[in-house]
């Protein structure tokens, strides 16, 4: 069952740090550790695995990385670097003893970009990867959410969002507003607002937002932080480690890039589920969850 969360600490160039982790269920051969999207949300719309994984017997980590919900906030910008990053992982990985036998991580989104990160310098420690709805370049996702925008939106509605974005006036209501239906409700998980899971608001709720602007940029559409060229679409042929790559029909990252992925690694498979969007757990969970344990099945 589940521990009630416990505290791992992380040394950085700028001291040590704790970071909060929580174990659920016990299995020698399958350890899943769970990397959150953001930069700087939290693990808590994670929870919507937790059934699926629970039933499938696995064991697996939530985790808050470092700035966010329940781990340490250091007021330190020099720490939202993507090397600190997958060093932070790594220190996780090994106060909680996975290895090569059972290790398996799993990103979603900016947690898929971390750990396509962690794979290139560390898969010697990996069982299996599995990179959910992130692509392998950001300059292309800014790329597929002009395509998206076009494709969703009326052309008065973009045109409105894109002011609003160009003028960086986030905090206009008419900004959500207009996000929400037009975007959130087609890309991001395509169930009515208000009835998204108390886990996915809790996650939007917590979000850390000086980690995510830094890195990501103030807006959903491109990458304007310091992720803002992160690129290794060249590297994929050299992650050996089996591999899913997986998203939704509707994703915010573009289904054929993610195909694509797949293509280059020397181990790697590919799942689209039909009528997710990007938070594909919520949104098809069967055909999601079942990708998933047939990937580690084979493993």
């Amino acid at each position: 069952m589940a521990d009630t969360g416990h505290f791992i600490d992380i040394q950085t160039s700028k001291g040590k740090f704790k970071v909060w982790t929580e174990k659920h269920g016990d299995n020698p051969d399958c350890k899943i550790l769970l990397l959150h999207g953001g930069p700087g949300s939290s693990h808590d719309y994670m929870k919507l695995c937790e059934p699926y994984f629970y039933k499938a017997g696995y064991e697996f980590y939530y985790y808050d990385q470092l700035g966010s919900y329940r781990s340490d906030k250091p007021d330190d910008d020099s720490l939202w670097e993507l090397p600190r990053f997958v060093d932070e992982v790594e220190q996780v990985r090994i106060a909680l003893g996975l290895d090569k036998s059972n290790f398996i991580l799993m990103g979603q989104s900016w947690g898929g970009l971390l750990a396509m990160e962690y794979a290139i310098h560390h898969q010697s420690a990996l069982k299996g990867l599995i990179i959910s709805n992130m692509m392998s370049s950001t300059p292309a996702y800014g790329e597929y959410s002009k395509v998206l925008a076009k494709r969703s939106m009326s052309e008065d509605i973009r045109q409105e969002i894109e002011q609003l974005d160009a003028a960086e006036d986030y905090e206009n209501p008419r900004f959500m507003e207009l996000l929400i239906p037009h975007y959130y409700e087609k890309h991001v998980l395509r169930i009515p607002f208000d009835s998204w899971p108390k886990c996915v608001m809790e996650a939007f709720d917590r979000i850390n937002h000086t980690i995510y602007i830094q890195m990501q940029g103030p807006s959903e559409f491109g990458v304007k932080g310091k992720l803002a060229n992160w690129d290794r679409s060249q590297d994929l042929k050299n992650i050996q480690t089996p591999t899913l790559v997986i998203g939704g029909e509707h994703d915010t990252m573009d289904p054929k890039h993610l195909a694509w992925m797949a293509e280059q690694m020397p181990n790697g498979v590919h799942k689209e589920c039909k009528g997710g969007s990007h938070i594909t757990m919520g949104d098809a969970p069967e055909s999601y969850f079942k990708a998933i344990a047939d990937f580690l099945f084979k493993l």
